[in-house]
């Protein structure tokens, strides 16, 4: 089994000593504890794998959930479950209107939120992400969630992601701190991102989780063979394929990825490098790169879909790849990484975040000095070179196997649902509002520089 092979020798993080942590997670003394749970998944309208898997798993176990999504959440799965009542707040998220359009439209949504909020029957508000007007959403909003007595759940996936960004301000780390303090629990994907919210925030380390980043179980993964993916790609058949996936930004160091890349084609003209992701909000920085890719694209050198792709095609590019890059400059964690694992696919990672802590050397793939491309060159280098390659029809399962284990949904959701149900055993949250507040008087301005 894979699990087995790759642990043996090797010291990696188990999570069954975060299950077995009685300072960290809440106990529950049977299942009936459990019973009977209903809560409202706040989505922000976005993150379909992360709400199809959470979902899927606590209406399997149960939980009955009111989710507020958009039109990319209104998934044919959920159309038929009792379990879930789907309400379609947000409709459409399309950028092709005016601004005109998209301000109604996201007024209207928070119109919509708001009276639900008012009438709404579960106790329990979940966050998973944000809306469109973060400032608010940290503060305005989050108080009056708290004033309806509901306690709230926060799944955070960027501690401070304009920090990641480079565009951090006061006011940014002023309202994260509201709502990190507002918030009766927390979760996060890594110990790092629970240290910041202790270090940075104030956030008591007794409200805050470390759960799994669960696997992507909501893109389609048929029988399409690899070497079949590569036909429908152009890619001949020993072609070493790299792949960078996902939103293209700034952060996530593309450019690096583009001239390591070139100094490996030198010396084997048989690599291909492949990105297939949509540009976001970064018109400079996206044009200067596809400029400069503009020759290596018309040689077929460089394979180019800058664009949404959508979860029906997902595959084609995972199975074609012989390997994921992540040449980020800075990062959390990357869903991106645990999308390539959940295809079997190794990942070359660049050492940000706690990236370095889901790779295994060898065996899952490789990590690199960040912003160094001659170092990102040698590391693609060294797994052409590798074992893991060499034999990565068979390593696909293996890999699928491990990252199944370490990043269940099972795993997720029973963690999830011990903070569920402790969190309903407590006061009601109206009643406890002003002796929160009065303990988190701390919320000043005087937040770090």
């Amino acid at each position: 089994m894979m699990a087995r092979r790759i642990k043996q020798g090797i010291d990696v993080r188990a999570y069954d000593a975060v299950r077995q942590n009685s300072g960290e997670l809440p106990s529950v003394a049977n299942s009936d504890d459990t019973s009977g749970i209903v809560t409202t998944l706040l989505t922000g309208g976005s993150d379909r794998p992360y709400v199809f898997g959470l979902t899927t798993w606590l209406i399997s176990h149960g939980v009955v959930v009111d989710l507020i999504g958009s039109d990319e959440l209104d998934l044919p799965e959920f159309r038929s479950k009792p379990e879930v009542n789907f309400l379609n707040l947000r409709g459409s998220q399309r950028e092709d209107v005016s601004f005109v359009s998209k301000l109604v439209r996201v007024t209207m949504y928070y119109a919509r939120l708001i009276r639900y909020a008012a009438a709404a029957k579960p106790r329990l508000f979940h966050i998973l992400w944000n809306n469109k007007f973060e400032i608010f959403d940290r503060t305005l909003l989050m108080l009056y969630y708290r004033l309806l007595g509901k306690r709230i759940v926060f799944t955070v996936h960027n501690v401070n992601a304009d920090r990641r960004d480079s565009s951090d301000t006061r006011i940014n780390r002023f309202t994260l701190r509201i709502q990190y303090r507002l918030t009766h629990h927390i979760f996060v994907h890594t110990e790092k991102m629970k240290l910041e919210l202790i270090e940075e925030f104030g956030v008591a380390g007794t409200q805050v989780t470390v759960i799994p980043f669960g696997i992507n179980n909501a893109v389609p993964n048929t029988s399409l063979a690899p070497s079949n993916a590569k036909q429908r790609l152009g890619l001949r058949k020993n072609d070493k394929a790299i792949l960078f996936f996902g939103r293209i930004t700034p952060y996530k160091g593309l450019e690096y990825l583009i001239a390591a890349f070139r100094q490996v084609l030198i010396r084997d003209e048989s690599y291909r490098l492949i990105i297939a992701g949509r540009p976001d909000r970064c018109e400079e920085y996206w044009g200067a790169i596809r400029e400069d890719l503009r020759e290596d694209v018309q040689r077929g050198r460089v394979l180019l879909k800058a664009d949404f792709v959508p979860d029906e095609e997902t595959e084609v590019y995972f199975k074609a790849a012989d390997v994921l890059v992540l040449p980020y400059r800075n990062i959390y964690q990357s869903g991106v990484l645990f999308l390539g694992h959940s295809f079997g696919l190794p990942v070359l990672a660049a050492d940000v975040g706690s990236l370095k802590d889901e790779i295994v050397e060898g065996k899952t793939g490789y990590s690199f000095t960040p912003e160094d491309p001659v170092d990102l060159a040698r590391a693609i280098e060294q797994y052409f070179a590798s074992n893991l390659y060499a034999n990565l029809h068979s390593r696909r399962q293996e890999i699928q196997d491990y990252a199944a284990e370490r990043h269940s949904w099972d795993l997720v959701g029973h963690i999830t649902l011990r903070v569920y149900a402790d969190l309903l055993r407590a006061p009601s949250a109206g009643k406890a509002l002003a002796r929160d507040t009065s303990s988190n008087a701390s919320l000043d301005v005087n937040t770090p520089s």
